[in-house]
């Protein structure tokens, strides 16, 4: 809604009663300074006949501009990204739980069952013996589908979280940069959340345990699973969690509020983590 200067009556200006999808835009556009008595000059200027259908009217507008409004966030690249992510890991996992199914039941019918997702793509090419084998082998055809589908998606998740967050991409590698957005639920979210918080992402369980005073406090989230964590003393792996999710942090706010791509944080990170490598090694 406009701010109510000689001329502008309000986000219901130039719209025609009964038109939601343009009073929708009109609040979502619009805006104002200050409040006004609306309902009344929605009435005085003929929009609406009463105060009553005026807020109907502002009702069904503002559904409809919410509604808009979460279509459009749903179809932003990074919630895509989440999309794609959460869906490969989907994939990873149920591969590899059904995996050693295919193996514990392929171990009652063959002596030289093996384990794994790789065995199951084995038994996938058999040509099934009886017609008890062939669910067997159905499954594990089911399993080498899945692997390959999150192989797919993991393809995809590489090719577009650079385009997306760039210096996260750079920094984390992008398959740990798009975890990162899908635990924070987007890349703005993630963007103002403190480096302290970005740390422990994915260790909620871990710091809820702590908070009930049950567990000591979590060292890193899903950033262990970054070389610079993992590949660290574990006498130093705390400050170099420390390190990376502060530097992260600063990644993801210029990918957010900027879009360009700043090469100096990857030095000064591989600086900040071969100094504190380097204690661990005396």
């Amino acid at each position: 809604m406009t701010d109510g200067t000689p001329g502008n009556t309000g986000w219901f200006e130039g719209v025609e009663p009964g038109d939601v999808a343009a009073a929708a835009a009109a609040i979502r556009e619009g805006s104002a300074e200050r409040p006004r008595n609306w309902p009344a000059e929605a009435v005085e200027t003929g929009f609406a006949d009463d105060e009553s259908a005026y807020y109907e009217t502002l009702k069904e507008a503002t559904i409809e501009a919410a509604d808009a409004g979460v279509t459009e966030r749903e179809q932003a690249d990074d919630q895509q990204l989440i999309h794609a992510v959460r869906s490969m890991d989907d994939c990873e996992r149920t591969a590899n739980e059904l995996a050693e199914r295919v193996a514990e039941w392929a171990g009652t019918r063959f002596s030289e069952a093996g384990t794994g997702i790789e065995y199951a793509r084995e038994l996938a090419t058999r040509e099934p013996a009886d017609t008890t084998e062939r669910p067997l082998i159905g499954l594990a055809r089911r399993v080498a589908d899945l692997a390959d589908e999150a192989a797919v998606l993991r393809r995809h998740v590489e090719s577009t979280a650079p385009d997306i967050a760039p210096n996260l991409s750079a920094l984390a590698g992008p398959v740990l940069a798009a975890r990162l957005i899908s635990l924070a639920g987007g890349l703005e979210s993630l963007a103002k959340k403190p480096s302290g918080t970005v740390q422990v992402l994915g260790a909620e369980d871990a710091l809820f345990a702590h908070l009930q005073g049950s567990a000591p406090s979590p060292k890193h989230g899903v950033i262990y699973t970054h070389e610079y964590v993992s590949g660290t003393d574990p006498d130093e792996r705390g400050s170099a969690a420390r390190a990376l999710a502060g530097k992260l942090t600063i990644a993801a706010r210029i990918d957010h509020y900027s879009g360009d791509r700043r090469p100096e944080l990857d030095a000064e990170l591989d600086e900040r983590i071969a100094t504190i490598r380097s204690r661990g090694e005396q």
